[in-house]
């Protein structure tokens, strides 16, 4: 007897013997659910479907395995990181979604740490009401704040580097010199961080900020090798920049045409100002729309689903 398709056709065709399976194994929120009854909507509390779940490639920012042991141990667990500087609606549900796929492709790790640097508390990271399961997760996560670390006295000079992205401009100048009198090597990596905070800046100026001497500029080979260094990565990333942005523009509008030829079938005629809405979308949504688009009935569930996602 295949199962599967038994299965399938009973709960299709009495979609409500949820509420008993709920009450049967001792759900916190059966009593509630079985008290309604299909009586309480006018007809059936559930509807049932069996969407396929497509496989989401989730590249983390960084796993980090201790050395004496790769399941991790209470002194020293596995710990995911992600960094995370910009505001994303989506973020916690897809760090649940991604330590919980982690976790299955390596059941070996018996001690297991999520850390996500933020750049400040205030950045909003998902809906403000989550699933009790989510916030239990959510609880255990390691959240560490840029701007409250860049604020903290006598930080471990690695520590005050990690900051440095998002540290108040007036005392930029200040901490990057404390740095590199404590720490020269860093030197290229500071570097970094200057060029993008401070873009108008020529090399030979972030040199003077950064407080290396001035007689040192057209002598010293780290400052020679920086200025050229700074020179070269300006033009590379500006062609490049140009380069993946078009590209980007490209992948979205593609995708834009495909989601609402879908749309299209599925709810009826998308009016024009919906269109315009989807077409903004950036890829990311757009795919995530696509995904949604399946379960659809309608053009009440796209609007309900814009109104969720796209603001």
């Amino acid at each position: 007897m295949k199962t599967d398709q038994w299965f399938y056709g009973l709960f299709q065709s009495v979609p409500d013997l949820i509420t008993l399976l709920l009450l049967a194994a001792g759900s916190e929120t059966a009593a509630v659910v079985a008290s309604l009854g299909p009586d309480a909507c006018g007809d059936a509390l559930y509807r049932f479907a069996a969407p396929e779940l497509k496989a989401v490639n989730h590249r983390l920012d960084g796993v980090f395995w201790p050395r004496s042991s790769e399941t991790g141990t209470a002194g020293c667990p596995v710990v995911l990181l992600e960094v995370q500087m910009q505001a994303d609606a989506g973020f916690q549900h897809r760090l649940w979604a991604q330590t919980a796929r982690f976790a299955q492709l390596h059941p070996r790790v018996e001690h297991l740490e999520v850390v996500v640097v933020l750049r400040h508390q205030g950045l909003r990271l998902g809906p403000s009401r989550q699933l009790r399961q989510l916030q239990g997760f959510l609880g255990s996560v390691n959240w560490l704040s840029l701007e409250e670390l860049s604020g903290r006295a006598d930080l471990d000079p690695m520590l005050t580097l990690l900051a440095l992205p998002v540290c108040p401009e007036s005392e930029l100048k200040r901490s990057t010199q404390e740095l590199l009198k404590r720490r020269p090597d860093l030197l290229s990596a500071v570097h970094t961080i200057l060029v993008e905070r401070l873009p108008t800046l020529t090399p030979e100026e972030l040199m003077v900020f950064a407080g290396i001497p001035t007689k040192d500029l057209r002598h010293t080979r780290a400052a020679q090798e920086w200025i050229e260094e700074g020179r070269l990565e300006g033009r590379l990333e500006g062609r490049l920049e140009g380069r993946l942005e078009g590209e980007a523009r490209g992948r979205s509008a593609e995708a834009a045409t495909v989601t609402l030829r879908q749309l299209n079938r599925r709810c009826g005629a998308v009016g024009d100002e919906t269109t315009a809405r989807i077409q903004a979308l950036p890829l990311e949504q757009l795919e995530a729309l696509a995904e949604a688009l399946l379960d659809f009935t309608g053009p009440t569930d796209l609007l309900a689903w814009l109104a969720e996602h796209a603001g």
